[in-house]
């Protein structure tokens, strides 16, 4: 008798030939069940389907990103709500926006009649979304004042800016939604990209439209040239004169002939002024703290060339007899 051959699976050809049969059966009446059922005109679905907003791109520009689909209830036939449910060539539905800037959102029940049209043979059942919400501004196009960004240049130690930075040109030229152009507050921030600033510079900086803005503000001017006038201040310190004033015979320091320094930055240009100043201590009794005992140190004259100015001590305390 011959031998029967089997599969690597353990079953025989023959079975395996039946199996193949059964499945291809069993496929082919699936696929016959679902062709047929496609042809039905009775299903309803909810899709998202494609549209699009039209509105003059001259004069109008979108801040944010427009919707691109709207939930809408449909029924029909079946290969149709296939194809709208895949969105396989969908071909999406135009809104057109006459004034857009105007409003910032549209009620879809405006859109119901068109769209109803615009699907047909498939029915428009319902809009399953109250409002669909856009962000269009009007472009205008305004000059700006240039400022310096704070966070894009450093001073070095101990030097200031005489005055406000100049720049050439004075005004810079910006196109873009009206909205953002609002937020500006008409300045446009330079950024220097300079650090420990200590001599006057002159530097013409590229003029770029920041990240959060790129696509959206566009920029006459190509460049802007800054201009800095800084000083250096010099540290310093003096030995202070002391001069009472308005103290009874009965009142005295609790400590006689204190030491009085005074510590100070003093503007480079304004070292020869300096040499030839008295400067004072001035203990004024009127002006004691009467809970404490205690009078404050006064310093007299004090030019405004001086910056970050203290003096050690500050307090002295008072001896009553």
């Amino acid at each position: 008798m011959p031998e029967i051959k089997k599969s690597p699976t353990g079953i025989s050809p023959k079975k395996l030939s039946n199996l193949k049969v059964v499945v291809l059966c069993v496929a082919a009446a699936t696929t016959f069940w679902i062709l047929n059922a496609l042809n039905k005109d009775d299903y309803t679905t909810i899709v998202d389907f494609p549209v699009e907003f039209e509105y003059n791109h001259e004069n109008y520009m979108a801040v944010k990103d427009l919707p691109k689909t709207v939930e809408i209830e449909i029924s029909g036939n079946g290969w149709d709500l296939l194809r709208k449910y895949f969105n396989i060539n969908n071909t999406p539905y135009t809104i057109e926006l006459e004034n857009p800037s105007s409003q910032s959102y549209m009620m879809t029940a405006d859109l119901k009649r068109g769209l109803s049209e615009f699907l047909s043979p498939t029915q428009l059942v319902s809009m399953v979304q109250d409002s669909l919400d856009f962000e269009i501004d009007k472009i205008q196009t305004i000059r700006l004042t240039p400022v310096l960004d704070s966070l894009s240049y450093t001073l070095g130690k101990n030097y200031r800016m005489i005055d406000k930075p100049t720049f050439d040109p004075s005004q810079i030229t910006v196109k873009g939604p009206s909205s953002l152009l609002e937020v500006l507050e008409g300045k446009y921030p330079v950024k220097l990209n300079e650090s420990r600033i200590e001599q006057d510079m002159s530097k013409e900086v590229n003029l770029e439209v920041s990240k959060e803005y790129e696509g959206l503000l566009t920029i006459e001017e190509s460049s802007v040239v800054v201009t800095l006038d800084v000083v250096g201040f010099f540290e310093g310190n003096k030995r202070l004169r002391v001069r009472k004033e308005n103290f009874p015979k009965n009142i005295s320091l609790e400590i006689e002939n204190p030491t009085i320094m005074m510590y100070y930055l003093v503007d480079e240009r304004k070292t020869e002024e300096l040499k030839d100043i008295e400067f004072e201590a001035v203990l004024d009794f009127s002006k004691r703290n009467k809970q404490d005992s205690t009078i404050s140190v006064q310093i007299k004259p004090l030019p405004d060339y001086l910056d970050q100015v203290r003096v050690e001590p500050s307090l002295l305390n008072l001896k009553y007899e």
